[in-house]
């Protein structure tokens, strides 16, 4: 078995930025996305969310590029989200994400902030380079 240790701190968005993630609905989502990065062979360290975006930390192996991967985790649980029942099918994903390397010595930092999500943004904290990823505004490669 191969050894690696890339540790990513990802951050994507509802769609429109609209509170999309009810208290009813997050338990649920967080499972799904440990699920499907499962499947994918990545390890979730912590995953949290607030009304209009999510936190995620994951060692994600090289045989599977990141943006694959955010993709796959987006596309299946907002599709899994519209499929539930009472659903309206409304639920979907911003385009883009944010993403940070955290390095092995960080990992427990990230693990940390994005379990404490909810305070951070209780008693602004966050961190602003983290949490406002506006993603449909950030440069492309190339531009």
């Amino acid at each position: 078995m191969p050894y690696w240790r890339l540790h990513y701190h990802l951050v994507w968005a509802t769609k429109n930025r609209m509170p999309l993630i009810t208290p009813d609905l997050e338990s649920g989502l967080h499972g799904y996305l440990i699920g499907k990065a499962d499947e994918l062979g990545a390890i979730v360290h912590e995953v949290e969310s607030v009304e209009d975006h999510i936190h995620l930390v994951a060692s994600v192996p090289p045989k599977v590029s990141i943006s694959d991967f955010v993709g796959q985790l987006k596309g299946a649980s907002a599709h899994h989200v519209n499929h539930l029942p009472g659903a309206l099918g409304s639920f979907g994903w911003q385009r883009g994400y944010g993403v940070v390397l955290v390095s092995p010595s960080g990992l427990d930092k990230a693990i940390e902030y994005v379990r404490d999500q909810r305070t951070h943004h209780r008693e602004n904290t966050a961190v602003r380079a983290l949490e406002c990823i506006e993603v449909e505004s950030l440069p492309r490669a190339g531009e």
